[in-house]
Parts: structure tokens; sequence; C-alpha cells
């Protein structure tokens, strides 16, 4: 691959997880009408993983490799069982430009777990400054929610969907790093999506059976919007958006890949506010930009020091 076609693969790469991602929360709001978490991750999952896996075995990618699975068992089962489990369950409380807001977010998780660049990371003031603005954002959405706990007989419910949230960042940003830092080649980067989205969909269907989402679809009452819905997910979502992550986690900083959560909440929040007639708080809008602002300050920081860690790495 040359330099112009990788410079070009790497701006593809960014413009699917700043905007696809963004418009996933609304496209699970709209699936979500017609099927419940846990089987619409099975079916948008194992669907996309086994097609991806067949894309491997055409272009004769390694997908039968046991290190490869165990490690992509590791990241799916976190980001994405855990992280969008939790997503889609806290999204039957919260509406999705909220969802997208908390998820903002990530980037403060992936520096703050990242301990073996601790010492890169916390050495400049503004960045420990970025996280502390960061988190205000976070505590400042959460505190809406527990006010209107207070207020309401479905509060309860609304700091349920909170702290999930809370929960499914940090499960993502914990899947990133350990994706980061795994000892997998490059050249299997989509076996691994596929293995993670397969392993993660089994987890879904395990989930499924068990809550009962199986027994009771009616599939003769899920709206024409719902399938349209999660054909989007499994196509855009999980296929092409969710390989370019995995992809750029290998090629880029982890930090740099997660500035896609200044874009995704915005698009979130324009798709939410324009079709799904949602209401967007003064306060909602006011933590999304303090945490946008805590996290462009860590990676205005990062991105001064890149050839420092390249050194100390």
């Amino acid at each position: 691959m040359n330099k112009n076609t990788s410079t070009l693969a790497i701006v593809v790469a960014y413009l699917l997880i700043y905007i696809v991602w963004g418009s996933t929360y609304f496209f699970i709001h709209i699936a979500l009408q017609g099927f419940q978490p846990f089987l619409l991750g099975a079916i948008r999952f194992t669907i996309a993983g086994l097609l991806l896996l067949l894309w491997c075995s055409k272009t004769r990618e390694p997908i039968w490799n046991r290190q490869l699975i165990k490690t992509s068992a590791i990241t799916g089962i976190l980001l994405l069982f855990i992280d969008m489990g939790l997503v889609m369950k806290a999204q039957q409380y919260l509406h999705s430009s909220l969802i997208a807001i908390m998820a903002s977010s990530t980037a403060i998780w992936i520096l703050m777990l990242d301990k073996k660049m601790w010492k890169v990371n916390f050495r400049n003031w503004n960045t420990v400054l970025g996280v502390f603005i960061g988190f205000i954002g976070v505590v400042l959405l959460f505190g809406e929610q527990l006010f209107l706990s207070l207020h309401a007989a479905e509060g309860n419910h609304k700091i349920i969907g909170m702290c999930l949230l809370i929960l499914g960042t940090i499960a993502w940003a914990s899947g990133s790093i350990y994706s980061k830092y795994s000892s997998l080649p490059k050249k299997v980067t989509f076996a691994s999506a596929a293995w993670q989205m397969i392993i993660a969909g089994l987890m879904f269907w395990v989930a499924a059976f068990s809550n009962g989402d199986v027994q009771e679809l009616a599939i003769q009452t899920v709206p024409n919007t719902s399938w349209l819905a999660i054909i989007y997910l499994i196509v855009f979502g999980s296929i092409l958006a969710f390989t370019s992550y995995i992809w750029l986690l290998k090629v880029r900083p982890a930090t740099e890949v997660s500035t896609h959560a200044y874009i995704n909440p915005l698009v979130a929040v324009f798709l939410g506010s324009t079709f799904a007639n949602e209401h967007i708080t003064t306060t909602q809008l006011s933590g999304l930009f303090i945490i946008l602002g805590g996290v462009m300050l860590i990676n205005l920081v990062k991105s001064k020091k890149t050839k420092r860690v390249k050194e100390i790495c």
C-alpha cells in the first residue's frame, strides 16, 4: 500500500467512525421499536460477524488461530457485548442524544485507564485539567438525571440508565486499550473484528433466550423501519465503522482515535432532535460542550507530545 492510499484509508476510516457511529444512536432507537435490546444485539453482531468472516476467507486472511480468537473474544465482550448491551438497555430509559453525550466521555476513560501511558499522559497539568473538566460535564449530566429522579415517578429508571452508560464507557475504554496492546499482527485486523462480533453475538443470543426476548418476538408486528435500521446497523455501524475503528487502533494512537467522541454526539443530537423529536436541555448541551472541551484539551496536549511519546515507547 503506498503512502497516498494509506492516508486516504485513514481519512475514510475516521469519517466512518465520526459520522456513521454518531448516527447509530438514532438507528438503535428506531430498531428498538421492534426488537428487545439483547435480541437486537444478537441479530446485528451475528450477521455482521459472519459476513465479515466470509469476506476474510475470500481474501485469505487467517481466521483459525487460537490466539486470535482468544484475544478477539475478550475485546468483543468488552466493546460489543458489555458496552453496546448496556447502551441499548440504557436507551430504553434515556433518549439517544443524551446517551451519545455521555459516551463522549470515553476518551477521558481511555486516558485514565491506559496505565502504560500514565507517565506521559499526566506529565502535563493541562491533561489533568482536561480530565477534571470532562468529569465536571459527566457529573453535571448525572446530577440533572438525579434531580429528575426526585421529581418524577420514572426518575429511578433514568438513574439506572446513567449508571449503565458509565459502566459501558468504562468497558469500551478497557476494550480499546486491550485491543491497542494486543500482540495480534495487523494482517488479521478484519478477522479480529469478525470474531469479536460473532462471540459478542453468541453472548447476546444467550442473554436474549435467558431474558425471553426471542420467545416474546412477534415478527409480524416489527415495523419496516426497525428492519431497515438493523440493516443499517449491520452494514454501516458494524462492518464498516467498527472494522475501521479496530484498524485505526492498530495504526494510530488510541487517544487520537478516541476523538470520534467530538463528532458522534453532535451527529446524534442533530438526528435525535430533528427526526425523533428529542428535547435537548440547556444542561445537556452544557454538559456536552464541557466534556468535549476537556477531551479537546487532553488531545491538544497529546498532539504536541507525539514525538516524545514515540521516543519513550
